[in-house]
């Protein structure tokens, strides 16, 4: 699940550079190249090794259960807060557990509303994992039949603590073999919470809705042109296209701040 509008991607590149340093052992033959060289593969190998490390690291995703969960009636709070009350109140309600979300509050308008955790971020999000995050976030009916699956299988998965990379193998398996499904029409989301926690420095981010359609043209919306309101996110791992819409408040109807939207 995107967290939009924080759509950066940031990367360490530092190992992209080993093939060039090798090749550089290969220029001379004397014996002050050769001590060069033998310099230069030893820092390769430090370099590699750090690469290692990091990898696994990035890849170890996931702290001990009890640093996600939260007091319930906190959550069902922050859970409620995604959406205009006018909405959330008459939403279903869903709160994390040990073995997954359950439903605290039994809704009426087939709106679905709960607190995503990091495991929802992109497969290259620096949060991922993070306890940190908090995702307050109200599915329409059509999402909550047709997107809600996903998160509860992510959820599913992260509980039995794969690695980041064993967690989205299992998800490109399930994509491929159509057990996950692809959004419904009309599809959409609220994402309207002060409360919400986008990155783990604790950026509460700016109020938006969001639309899902399969994989789609930004220019379906026109997304991204100047001037337009709208912006786009290609969801590659969860095989769909995320439009979305900034909005100038936040539930509770105080006012976003204008670098925000």
């Amino acid at each position: 699940m995107t967290t939009a509008p924080l759509f950066i991607k940031r990367r360490w590149s530092g190992c992209n550079r080993l093939p060039e340093l090798f090749s550089l052992t290969r220029a001379r033959t004397t014996t002050k190249a050769a001590a060069i060289g033998t310099l230069l593969v030893l820092v390769c190998i430090s370099a590699r090794h750090a690469c290692a490390q990091d990898s696994r690291t990035s890849d170890s995703a996931f702290a001990p259960i009890d640093k996600y969960l939260m007091d319930q009636n906190t959550e069902i709070d922050m859970a409620r807060s995604a959406a205009p009350a006018s909405i959330s109140s008459n939403a279903e309600i869903l709160v994390l557990g040990r073995k997954g979300y359950d439903t605290a509050v039994k809704g009426t308008n087939g709106f679905v509303c709960y607190v995503e955790r990091s495991w929802t971020a992109d497969i290259d999000d620096p949060g991922f994992g993070s306890p940190k995050l908090r995702y307050p976030i109200c599915f329409n009916p059509a999402a909550a039949r047709s997107y809600l699956p996903i998160t509860l299988k992510k959820t599913e998965l992260a509980l039995g603590r794969p690695s980041k990379s064993q967690m989205f193998a299992a998800l490109r398996v399930m994509f491929d073999n159509r057990e996950l499904p692809s959004p419904e029409a009309g599809s959409m989301c609220y994402m309207m919470s002060k409360q919400a926690i986008f990155d783990v420095s604790g950026d509460h981010g700016g109020p938006h809705l969001m639309f899902f359609y399969p994989p789609t043209s930004g220019m379906a919306f026109g997304a991204g042109l100047k001037g337009s309101p709208v912006l786009v996110h290609q969801d590659v791992e969860d095989r769909l296209t995320v439009f979305v819409v900034p909005v100038s408040k936040f539930s509770d109807g105080s006012d976003a701040p204008k670098d925000e939207h």
